[in-house]
């Protein structure tokens, strides 16, 4: 067998060979392999890599693994880069989880052609151990050089300072360099270095210009029976489970369902790791929905991971499209819905372990075109089929029906329930009608549907095509006559605030949009701590850093969306809005604009709607900044309600003042913060920016939490109404049991997929590669991935941030590093950061850290040297 992991060496004619861990082999017969632990694997009849090309890493915690197909993709001979066969136990993320749609009348009929981007994710701002030594190529010409790439262990990360990242490339030649630095998504975009080589993944999941992972979907019949797990697609499982919430998503009371489509799917929201893309369609009011569908017309289309990270973070589960239309969709139902059991369980079957796989909830069931009688008659045994499947392999999971098809195969869509298509709404979880439906319509839709009337997810066009009652910002006319029969809603491309009214005042009119709607979504709570958010949106126009503009230019990464808050609006008296103009981390802060009332001291604002037992202890940490001439006329504080244990019923109006009702609780500020905290808040003093921080302690027993309000008070009562603007950075609610929790460590850092170019600028070159750790799971919130830079020369240099991983591996993109001259050795040093879910800080040495060692080639470094 050859599917074990590891560098290789040659071997003497007729030796065994051997993987050095798992011990598997193959005889061989004149010059073979043996492989080292921790990177690439040959197949039969794959070139075997000269000695300038060998590489060795340590610490890896190396298990055979799954045996994937082989490419080399250089065009320079003798650096052909053999697939990853060998990697590390990960113990990452939430668990470890095996859990065994139309427009030309359906959820969408916009085909036009997905863009392109690429760019970068912020974060807040040291070990497992691992070194890496081998070649990278030099600037050769034809046949390229090599560069010779070695591993050892490394010593323990010192404390540093965040350093804003550079947009040159590294230190040129022999120099000391601050790099590595990763070239701008413009520069790289284009970059075509000569003389380069290594690994290049396939183009369904990475991309082809930069190897940055992309998110993917299926095409076909025979494409979706063929899909097997593999590890080309780690990158699109999402490592945020899907966080509990207050009711239960099955309660019984009308749901909200968004089905987003736009432009066809798959655009800058494809880019995993982040896209530097201006003014993105974002969405972030979360709190006021149920269900997330991501549309697209492509027959089985996988949610982006980007959007499932965002939507679980925020307690909402998201389903895919399994869709068929047109001529095409009339074959390929015929062929497994008349095929009979075998055929269509096959595909309930795949479809299931796609969920379960990827991480994501379910599917929306689209069947746009006819059908003949056989396939028709099986068609209610897939849905009950591809529904028991689901439920099965995904937790809380849902299988949902489009209105569409009859039960005698005719294509026509019906705007209600009735006998026609009840058949396929009794063997799943529900039915999204089509939306040109009338009030007499829901009003038998209510009667037939009985006590399952949340089931029914009605309709609502926001684009407002067909006779609707009401879309654009009429479609609040809709969601009130839905409501008023008890059904839930579906509303489908409220995109059409980004698409129709264009990016400019995005923002601002999306807060318009979604808060004319306000009145009929049921809001769901908060029900786990800790609560730990920066109101970042997952874009921005520069990246902040504790109040700092650290990097100036736009971004966009939905995976960075932090927990989003209500987004309360009294015209006239209150609005919060996001500001990307200043936050304290990451892309965005809340801004809060309102007036004190004539003869109030104060007003609040509800942010968050809890539903928890209230634990003995809390402490509650808050960060803002006053805008405006006079700020110090203000003072900024939290307050938390309660009710009795078990039982919260959440607060009717998102302001105050009103008359105070019992359980309502100022906590006690504490000027100097406990042992526990001290690190956190250390940075964050009143002049920092501008942004001032308070840390309060709040002792309760026998009760449940509430709500969260920020309260804004001025220093002196005034007869006149007073205007105020506030911008808050950051907020936490941590139980004081959590912060007493045994330390965590990264371990086992690995690099593969290695893949080196000619750099933009002379004596430069340019380096991706993927990590991998582990970590305990369900501990980190996400993890910040640093470069201590590339040297050749002995001197240290400040870590920039690369970007955040989600999970436990992360691909660096067009890293800048100097290139060594004949008979010398460069060290690039990268750290893997935990930022933990109560986002105390991880002391740097606990954080992964792996040490790349490169050489010209033929410059002769030992294997254990430096």
């Amino acid at each position: 067998m050859w599917g074990v992991g590891g560098w290789w060496r040659p071997s003497e004619a007729g030796q065994a060979v051997r993987c050095c861990t798992c011990g598997v082999g193959a005889s061989a017969q004149g010059p073979s392999p043996v492989p080292w632990h921790g990177q690439s694997s040959l197949a039969p009849g794959d070139p075997v890599p000269s000695p300038s090309q060998t590489a060795q890493v340590t610490d890896t915690g190396c298990i055979p693994a799954q045996r994937s197909p082989s490419w080399g993709t250089s065009s320079a001979p003798g650096h052909t880069i053999h697939p990853e066969a060998c990697v590390p136990p990960r113990t990452c993320g939430p668990s470890q989880d095996t859990r065994p749609y139309p427009r030309t009348r359906g959820p969408s009929q916009d085909t036009s052609r997905p863009g392109t981007a690429g760019g970068r994710c912020p974060g807040r701002c040291g070990p497992g151990r691992a070194e890496l030594r081998g070649r990278a190529p030099g600037r050769a010409g034809p046949g390229g050089g090599g560069a010779a790439v070695s591993a050892a262990a490394a010593a323990a990360a010192a404390p540093w300072r965040r350093r804003r990242r550079g947009r040159r490339g590294a230190g040129r030649g022999r120099e000391p360099s601050s790099g590595p630095r990763r070239m701008s998504r413009r520069r790289r975009s284009g970059h075509r270095g000569g003389g380069g080589g290594g690994w290049r993944g396939p183009a369904k999941y990475f991309d082809t210009k930069t190897t940055e992972p992309i998110s993917f979907f299926l095409s076909g019949l025979e494409e979706l029976l063929a899909w097997q797990p593999n590890s080309n697609d780690e990158f699109n499982v999402s490592a945020v489970p899907l966080a509990r919430r207050q009711p239960p998503l099955l309660s019984r009371r009308p749901r909200t369902l968004v089905c987003h489509d736009m432009r066809g799917g798959y655009l800058e929201d494809r880019f995993i790791q982040g896209s530097a893309t201006s003014n993105p369609y974002v969405f972030y009011h979360w709190r006021y929905i149920d269900i997330f569908v991501y549309f697209s017309h492509h027959t089985v289309t996988i949610p982006p991971v980007v959007w499932t990270n965002a939507a679980h973070r925020n307690s909402v589960p998201v389903l895919g499209t399994f869709i068929t239309e047109w001529t095409d969709g009339e074959k390929l139902c015929e062929a497994f819905l008349a095929g009979g059991e075998e055929a269509y369980g096959a595909v309930a079957e795949q479809l299931a372990r796609i969920a379960q796989h990827f991480r994501f909830d379910g599917w929306l069931v689209n069947i746009e075109n006819p059908l003949s009688a056989a396939a028709v008659g099986n068609l209610p045994l897939f849905l009950r089929e591809l529904t028991a499947r689901v439920h099965s392999a995904v937790p809380g999971g849902l299988v949902i029906w489009y209105d569409s098809v009859l039960k005698d195969g005719t294509l026509r869509w019906q705007n209600e329930l009735n006998d026609q298509n009840r058949m396929f709404f009794d063997a799943c979880d529900g039915l999204f009608t089509n939306y040109n439906w009338k009030e007499e319509q829901l009003e038998r839709t209510q009667r037939l549907a009985g006590p399952r009337q949340n089931d029914i997810y009605v309709g609502v066009d926001v684009f407002g095509r067909g006779d609707v009652i009401g879309g654009g910002f009429d479609t609040y006319k809709s969601l009130r006559l839905i409501r008023q029969y008890g059904l839930s809603a579906a509303i489908f491309a409220p995109g059409w605030v980004y698409e129709h009214l264009g990016k400019e005042n995005f923002l601002q009119n999306e807060n318009r949009f979604w808060g004319s709607l306000a009145e009929y979504l049921p809001t769901h709570s908060i029900c786990t701590l800790p609560l730990t958010t920066s109101f970042c949106l997952g874009t921005g126009t520069s990246t902040f850093v504790d109040g700092k503009d650290e990097d100036s230019g736009p971004w966009y990464d939905l995976s960075a969306q932090d927990i989003q808050p209500l987004y309360p609006e009294d015209q006239g008296v209150l609005s919060t809005s996001c500001c990307l103009q200043d936050a304290w981390c990451g892309g965005s802060s809340l801004q809060l604009q309102g007036t004190i009332p004539p003869g109030e001291e104060r007003v609040g604002v509800r942010l968050f709607s809890l539903q928890m037992p209230a634990p003995p202890k809390l402490f509650l940490t808050l960060l803002y900044k006053m805008e405006g001439p006079q700020p110090d006329d203000f003072t900024v504080a939290l307050e938390v309600t309660t009710g009795d244990s078990g039982i919260s019923v959440p607060h009717p109006l998102p302001w105050l003042p009103l008359s105070e009702p019992n359980g309502r609780y100022h906590p006690r500020f504490l000027p100097a913060p406990p042992p526990g905290l001290a690190k956190l808040l250390a940075a964050c003093q009143r002049g920092s920016h501008g942004w001032t921080s308070r840390c309060y302690e709040l002792e309760l027993q026998g009760c449940s939490l509430q709500d969260l309000f920020v309260i804004v008070s001025r220093q002196q009562p005034s007869p006149q109404e007073t205007s105020f603007t506030c911008l808050l950075g950051e907020m936490r609610v941590l139980d004081t049991a959590s912060l007493a929790a045994s330390p965590l460590q990264v371990y086992g850092v690995t690099a593969s997929q290695l893949w080196w170019q000619e750099g933009p600028e002379p004596e430069q070159l340019s380096l991706s590669l993927t990590l991998r750790w582990s970590f305990p799971p369900g501990r980190a919130r996400w993890f910040r991935v640093l470069s201590q830079g590339a040297r050749c020369r002995l001197g240290q240099t400040a870590p920039q941030v690369l970007g955040l991983a989600q999970g436990c591996l992360f691909r660096a993109v067009g890293l800048l590093v100097p290139q060594p001259a004949p008979g010398q050795s460069c060290r690039l040093e990268l750290l893997v950061e935990p930022v933990l879910r109560d986002e105390l800080p991880v002391d740097p040495e606990r954080w992964g850290r792996l040490v790349l060692v490169y050489s010209a080639p033929g410059s002769g470094i030992s294997s254990d040297g430096h």
